[in-house]
């Protein structure tokens, strides 16, 4: 793929590692460029050719691969380029591979969720004029390299038949583990994997389980005394001896006890005669000598 400028100046090596920033790497010492020349916008249309040359091989309806995705996410661009082919002295760039890391949910052998954070192939494109020249399998040796990684532990996003005929012909990885999301992983995904395990909190017996909630309450361990005269026990009374007999008559009626015997008027009169005076009487008496009998009698 060649462009109007000088691409062999702009990327000295053979293969440029390109971050979020899309900084131009250094450059060579005696190389000039001319003035007013903005190379990290020299850099970004790299960038935005390669995106939509790889989304028309893949027939995709937008490019996935643009400035502003990088610039945006971090993710790290590998860019092959041509030292060989100089058309005009300025070079061609063959093609590049997009990775990054991605926080997936993914399926093991046993159909388990697992939560991981591989590294992911995003996009990947060698020129047609040159594939097939073992273009391919050195711009992806290189990043394997770079990352510390071994193929099987890659994740690839919507991987194509030609991207799956390539790692099953240079890398042997043909058994994928089927998954629910776009993602494709290989047998062998989870042999470096290690996943934190949740622990769950130990059940607790029947017999420790609170009606109430499982937080212990104070003010329910406490016992409070009601406000008087709620405090007072109440008396239980004792019941007679010998029950009295109920009232024949309707309604509620108290219940009397027995009467007593008739006293005469005479017996009676007799009695109070005999009984002694009170203080107060006797106060009466002494006060007013001069009282009637009549009086005096009712006074005492």
């Amino acid at each position: 793929m060649e462009f109007p400028f000088d691409v062999d100046a702009l990327l000295p090596e053979r293969i440029t590692v390109l971050d979020q920033h899309l900084r131009p790497p250094a450059r060579r010492p005696g190389t000039t460029t001319p003035a007013r020349v903005d190379l990290q916008q020299q850099i970004m249309t790299i960038v935005d050719e390669l995106g939509k040359a790889s989304a028309k091989a893949q027939h995709l309806p937008a490019p996935i691969t643009s400035a502003s995705r990088m610039q945006s996410n971090r993710h790290v661009m590998y860019v092959l380029k041509d030292t060989s082919a100089r058309p005009a002295g300025k070079g061609a760039i063959i093609g590049f591979l997009k990775v990054g890391y991605k926080k997936l949910f993914v399926l093991d052998d046993r159909e388990a969720h697992n939560e991981v954070e591989p590294l992911c192939i995003l996009d990947f494109y060698i020129h047609e004029s040159v594939q097939r020249h073992g273009h391919g399998r050195e711009l992806f040796q290189y990043m394997l390299q770079k990352e510390r990684v071994e193929p099987h532990q890659l994740a690839i996003d919507r991987p194509s038949q030609k991207l799956l005929k390539f790692l099953n012909k240079h890398y042997s990885l043909e058994t994928t583990v089927p998954q629910v999301n776009n993602f494709v992983i290989f047998e062998g995904f989870f042999a470096h994997q290690h996943p934190p395990a949740r622990k769950l909190p130990p059940k607790r017996a029947e017999g420790d389980i609170k009606p109430y909630s499982s937080s212990d309450r104070e003010f329910l361990k406490v016992a409070v005394e009601p406000p008087w005269p709620l405090n007072r026990a109440p008396r239980r009374a004792t019941p007679p001896a010998h029950p009295p007999p109920h009232s024949s008559s309707l309604g509620n009626s108290p219940e009397r006890g027995p009467l007593r015997p008739f006293v005469p008027e005479q017996e009676l009169l007799r009695s109070l005669r005999l009984c002694p005076p009170h203080p107060t009487a006797r106060l009466l008496l002494a006060t007013d000598p001069g009282g009637s009998p009549a009086q005096r009698r009712r006074t005492r």
